[in-house]
């Protein structure tokens, strides 16, 4: 064990000293405090005795005393009768600094990886002034624990604007504010488990996050072939589940629109098996050739779960989805979300209510729209340009496209390989489900490219480099 004695050692301790008197107790307690948790007194170091300290302080032995005390009842001191005040050992050093384990990329020059929207696009003007506007007349008790559900005035706003936009039937009584689709589709996961099902279909190939999302809620995901209409329905009504997990208005990844036909199928699906789909329309508000297909749940609420969110028309980080439920689930459903976090935050469901009703949502889906149009329309012409013979395929919608690499430009693992030695972050298609989903074995490459986080010029520099080192293979 240490002893720390002498003036010297307690320098840190001098600006608490020299505040006012009022507060220098208080100030006291807080710099011990620390030097504690930081580790600059370390566990094991027996203080100075009060008298002691007092005078190297130039204050008066009951402030150290009474500091002492309070540090002691708190755990970072000890003390015996006669054997002095010691630094505790219940005390780790924190962290100097916090990690940050956000999605990223590192070193790369021009990042296609799909799934991020451009986040310069969203409104700090609008969004401030809409803070401003709902905190200066918004009720003390709008401050308490919410509605689970959301609150009544943002899920007014959210049916019209979804009837209107996505042509659902959107009763504001089964709508719940979620904290986007992932939580959405962990709820969903919950209660269907609670239901006795184990396990649930997603579109092969498909986002991997359901996969893990309803594992957490301990059900397991059978993977579903596809093909050019949709969900091939002979598999899926083979596999004996009740519930699959769709992408009907633009599928992630393969950027197919459902048939009319298929929709019909699926829906006859459902109701023979007493089941439900789970539509998630990512996307479903930016398509670029023809107003957007509308929602499968139309046709049927009884029999889809609709999923949606602002992650990519606003920003992810505001962390705000909503799911409309049929009847059949809604009290299960919003049981569990009260369970699971008592519902959003009131302040930002407030915000968003404002942003929506006062036509900030219109014009923001109109200036991403325009955005997105025009890097889409990039994309393609420096991929016709640099990389001949390539084919993009799916619809014009979205936030990204499939492009089929001619063979000739090499393997996926070579192409993958030199692109990213060259500073260009590529994810194929490989990686979204099971080889026979993915495309032929013909040599091609299939990429997914995303490109609305991208300006025309990074597209344009992006795929320049790519060609780049293909070209000098």
């Amino acid at each position: 064990m240490t002893h720390q004695g002498g003036g010297g050692c307690w320098e840190l301790l001098l600006p608490a000293v020299a505040a006012p008197p009022r507060r220098r107790g208080r100030m006291l307690q807080s710099a011990l405090r620390e030097a504690v948790r930081s580790g600059r007194l370390a566990a094991g170091t027996r203080l100075p005795s009060s008298r002691e300290l007092a005078a190297d302080l130039g204050v008066s032995r009951g402030l150290v005393t009474e500091a002492y005390e309070q540090l002691t009842a708190e755990g970072y001191l000890r003390s015996g009768r006669g054997a002095g005040t010691w630094v505790g050992d219940a005390v780790r050093q924190a962290a100097p600094t916090a990690r940050d384990l956000a999605p990223g990329t590192a070193g790369a020059c021009v990042d296609f990886r799909p799934g991020t929207p451009d986040l310069s696009l969203f409104p700090r003007t609008a969004w401030a002034a809409a803070h401003k506007a709902v905190l200066s007349r918004l009720p003390h008790r709008a401050l308490g624990y919410p509605d689970p559900r959301g609150l009544p005035e943002l899920r007014t706003a959210l049916a019209a604007l979804l009837a209107r936009r996505r042509g659902v039937v959107a009763d504001p009584e089964r709508l719940v504010v979620c904290s986007g689709v992932a939580q959405a589709l962990t709820l969903l996961g919950f209660v269907l488990g609670a239901r006795g099902l184990r396990a649930l279909g997603v579109e092969d190939p498909s986002s991997p996050e359901p996969t893990a999302l309803f594992a957490s809620a301990g059900l397991r995901t059978v993977p579903l072939p596809l093909d050019t209409e949709g969900l091939a329905p002979g598999p899926l009504a083979a596999s004996g589940l009740r519930a699959v997990v769709t992408t009907p208005a633009h599928q992630f990844p393969s950027g197919i629109a459902y048939s009319a036909r298929r929709r019909a199928e699926l829906l006859d699906w459902a109701r023979t098996v007493d089941g439900y789909l789970i539509e998630d329309d990512y996307d479903g508000d930016f398509r670029y050739d023809r107003a957007p297909v509308g929602a499968l749940q139309g046709l049927d609420p009884e029999r889809v779960v609709y999923t949606g969110s602002v992650s990519k028309s606003l920003a992810p980080g505001l962390r705000l989805g909503w799911m409309l439920v049929p009847e059949s689930l809604a009290h299960e459903v919003v049981e569990r979300k009260r369970t699971m976090d008592l519902g959003n935050p009131s302040l930002d469901q407030a915000v968003l209510a404002h942003f929506v009703t006062n036509g900030g949502y219109d014009r923001q889906l109109r200036r991403c729209r325009r955005a997105y149009r025009e890097r889409r329309d990039a994309l393609v012409t420096a991929l016709e340009e640099r990389f001949p013979g390539t084919e993009v395929s799916g619809i014009a919608a979205g936030l990204h496209v499939i492009a089929r690499v001619p063979g000739r430009y090499g393997t996926e693992a070579a192409f993958l390989e030199r692109a990213g030695a060259a500073g260009v972050a590529l994810r194929p298609l490989t990686g979204y489900g099971t080889v026979t989903a993915t495309g032929p074995d013909d040599g091609d490459v299939r990429l997914v490219l995303g490109y609305a986080h991208l300006t025309p010029g990074d597209i344009a520099l992006g795929v320049r480099l790519m060609a780049g080192v293909q070209e000098g293979a």
